[in-house]
């Protein structure tokens, strides 16, 4: 359902969540407690309406209008062709055609709030109007009927006017608002999950659908920035399915040719195994194609892990200055998870990048640290993260960090598992007193794959594997003996 004309915001984020703004003539409820961006979003919406050469007008109950114009002057607002209704304590008669000083607060009880307001509506003829302070507004009122009667009063206006009202509202569990949300098209809600991340969900919006959840956004210099939740998508672009080869033919004899295009790969192991040194060698190899990659590295330094490369044959620097791969590092405590999928997103769409790594899924899961979500919603941020690039060709490669380095199997410990078109694995081994490693294919969805797991290693000359394991059982315990007592005399150290 998505009928009316829209209205945008002028906030993108928030008018993707709304399918394309607010309706038209309708009236919409803006709740949040103080300093939650109630106001930056209501002066968004008014100077939206200023650029399509619609009139809008701010009625405030809370702050000066001066103050107001000077505070959103320093953010590069202008607000110079919005009308004012200034009701804030401090209000003076301001010489200006465009302003409207209704009456001193000490005079509220000589005439009706409510009426000055619509008489000065009526004079403006506004088409999109902002009222900041309703909680101004029931203090003035000499009871709550009387509060009621005048938000009836001017929603009937709003409406046979046709004006596009936005209300403001500061509700908490002793004063709470469920009238006006009964009485509104839409109610927005803006809400802290803590001191530094901040989040907006729709819990109505009339005569359309919209994207349910919780969806993060900031305040910044340019004003609201949201964040909105991915949506799961069912049906896949075209584009030309590809075989992407690590480079190393052992590896690619264990997925039967490489990994395909447009499908999510796990890369799971403990602590020191190689993880992210095999997930650097699919990357190197992918971009030698030509196809743009970038890692994100969320534990540590791109300089770090340039030199880490280069360490073991593995040459990234000629690939970055043909601008062919990026290693991007992230700070998982500076984005909220919704941020940083829009980041990533923008950055793969406007760069046309075609393989994109996590290191790590540990690293990314910081992002929620500071936040109320818990594992399943940083499942669920997976899950619509990697479907949305999947979808529109891009390959997805997850470092996946593992606690056991020896002992119970484990392929994931966050139950990532069922993300993954491909799953790959290192292992440590012991065996005959000195640790080694196993690597081994445990899913691949679009083909076979070898079953048997391979000794490597990783040394100056790069990323060895050896010949299948045959001979010995119990890998996957990390402890794994010989089939024939025999072959354990005649057995050599090192790759076979």
């Amino acid at each position: 359902m998505n009928r009316g004309k829209r209205l945008l915001t002028g906030v993108e984020g928030l008018d993707l969540i709304l399918n394309g703004g607010l309706i038209a003539n309708k009236t919409y409820l803006l709740r949040g407690g103080p300093g939650t961006g109630k106001t930056t979003l209501g002066i968004h919406y008014l100077v939206e309406g200023v650029k399509n050469g619609e009139k809008s007008a701010l009625i405030t109950l809370t702050e000066d209008q001066n103050k107001l114009i000077d505070d959103f002057k320093s953010r590069n607002f202008s607000l110079d062709r919005i009308s004012f209704i200034d009701l804030s304590p401090s209000s003076n008669l301001i010489e200006n055609s465009k302003s409207y000083n209704v009456f001193p607060v000490e005079e509220v009880e000589k005439k009706p709030l409510i009426n000055q307001i619509i008489t000065s509506l009526n004079e403006i003829n506004a088409d999109r109007v902002y009222f900041d302070g309703l909680k101004q507004l029931r203090f003035l009122s000499k009871n709550e009927y009387e509060f009621r009667k005048y938000m009836l009063s001017m929603l009937q206006f709003a409406a046979d006017n046709k004006i596009t009202l936005l209300v403001s509202s500061e509700a908490s569990k002793n004063e709470p608002d469920d009238d006006l949300q009964f009485l509104s098209d839409g109610v927005l809600n803006l809400n802290f999950a803590d001191k530094n991340r901040r989040y907006i969900n729709i819990s109505k919006f009339r005569g359309s659908d919209f994207i349910k959840g919780q969806h993060s956004f900031k305040i910044k210099k340019k004003g609201l920035e949201v964040y909105p939740k991915l949506r799961l998508q069912k049906n896949k672009t075209d584009y030309p399915g590809e075989i992407i080869s690590s480079g190393i033919s052992e590896v690619d004899q264990l997925l039967h040719g490489g990994i395909e295009s447009g499908t999510t790969t796990v890369i799971s192991g403990a602590s020191g195994v190689g993880k992210t040194t095999f997930g650097v060698q699919f990357m190197q190899s992918a971009a030698k194609t030509g196809k743009r990659s970038v890692i994100y590295t969320f534990e540590e330094d791109d300089r770090t892990l340039l030199k880490r490369s280069e360490s073991v044959s593995i040459e990234l620097d000629n690939l970055i200055s043909n601008n062919k791969l990026e290693i991007i590092k992230v700070d998982p405590l500076e984005y909220t998870p919704g941020e940083f999928t829009q980041f990533l997103i923008k950055e793969a769409e406007e760069n046309n990048t075609r393989n994109i790594m996590l290191d790590s899924v540990s690293g990314y899961k910081l992002s929620f640290a500071s936040s109320s979500a818990g594992k399943n919603e940083l499942i669920r941020n997976l899950h619509s993260l990697t479907n949305y690039l999947n979808n529109i060709g891009i390959t997805v490669l997850l470092i996946n960090e593992i606690a056991n380095i020896t002992g119970d199997f484990k392929v994931t410990e966050l139950g990532i598992s069922y993300l993954a078109d491909n799953i790959m694995f290192l292992r440590y081994l012991e065996f005959n007193g000195e640790l080694k490693k196993a690597i081994g294919v445990l899913k691949k969805r679009l083909s076979d794959f070898e079953k048997q797991l391979r000794e490597f290693q990783i040394c100056s000359q790069g990323i060895k594997v050896g010949k299948p394991l045959t001979e010995l059982r119990g890998i996957l315990t990390g402890n794994p003996e010989f089939i024939n007592k025999e072959l354990k005399e005649s057995s050599k150290n090192g790759l076979k």
